[in-house]
């Protein structure tokens, strides 16, 4: 074997046993995602909101970052409800790191607020609740609820108290998505772990271009 040959010969095995060793590198750490337990769901008054027993405001931490998963938190940048009302924020005030924001009361028509917040938005919705039945105010409803919410995955969902994200798992749940792949985490308010992204500043203004936001521009929707 000519010397050249040789060497292009050593270069490739180098090369394969690299990519060898990459490769159980990776594989050996997707082995190392801590398990997740199947949704279950509290005891009490975290219970009537959804929130999950085992994976919740004090867990979460623990399963940040997956490949097979999606964050999303379900508030408003400023919400018309006065959460303040019951030791909450209607502003987003901060978030987990790596939940990404998409609002709830854009999704559908909020029903079941405590009667100390008041009314939240009121306005365009891509489905409407009635008697439990959800209805599609747009073409694209669907189209939009797939993307966000994609069914191959684990669905973490979190707001400020609770309540919006145990909403939307029921929503999602009827509309035909599995419910054992849904995780309510509960709120935001309540989260005391190492990720925590701070929206409001120390003068008391909101960094909110700090937030991955989803907005839907309902003027680009055609209405059914």
């Amino acid at each position: 074997m000519k010397n050249r040959e040789l060497f292009n010969f050593i270069i490739a095995v180098i090369a394969l046993m690299g990519g060898l060793m990459l490769g159980t590198f990776f594989t050996a750490r997707a082995n190392t995602l801590p398990e997740l337990p199947k949704p279950e769901v509290s005891e009490g008054e975290r219970g009537k909101l959804g929130i999950d027993k085992n994976v919740n405001e004090t867990t979460i931490d623990k399963y940040l970052g997956r490949k097979d998963s999606v964050y999303y938190d379900v508030r408003m940048l400023e919400d018309p409800a006065q959460y303040e009302e019951i030791g909450g924020d209607r502003y987003l005030s901060g978030l987990i790191e790596g939940f990404e924001v998409v609002s709830y009361p854009y999704l559908v028509n909020v029903e079941g607020l405590p009667e100390a917040v008041g009314q939240t938005y009121t306005g365009k919705t891509l489905y409407t609740v009635s008697d439990g039945k959800y209805t599609e105010n747009y073409k694209e409803s669907k189209q939009i609820l797939d993307d966000l919410f994609p069914k191959d995955k684990n669905i973490f969902l979190m707001c400020g108290g609770g309540g919006y994200s145990g909403m939307l798992k029921n929503m999602l749940t009827s509309l035909g998505w599995d419910g054992d792949k849904i995780y309510v985490v509960g709120g935001y308010w309540y989260y005391e772990g190492n990720h925590d992204v701070k929206i409001k500043q120390d003068d008391g203004s909101y960094a909110f271009w700090k937030v991955s936001y989803h907005d839907i521009d309902f003027s680009k929707l055609t209405e059914k």
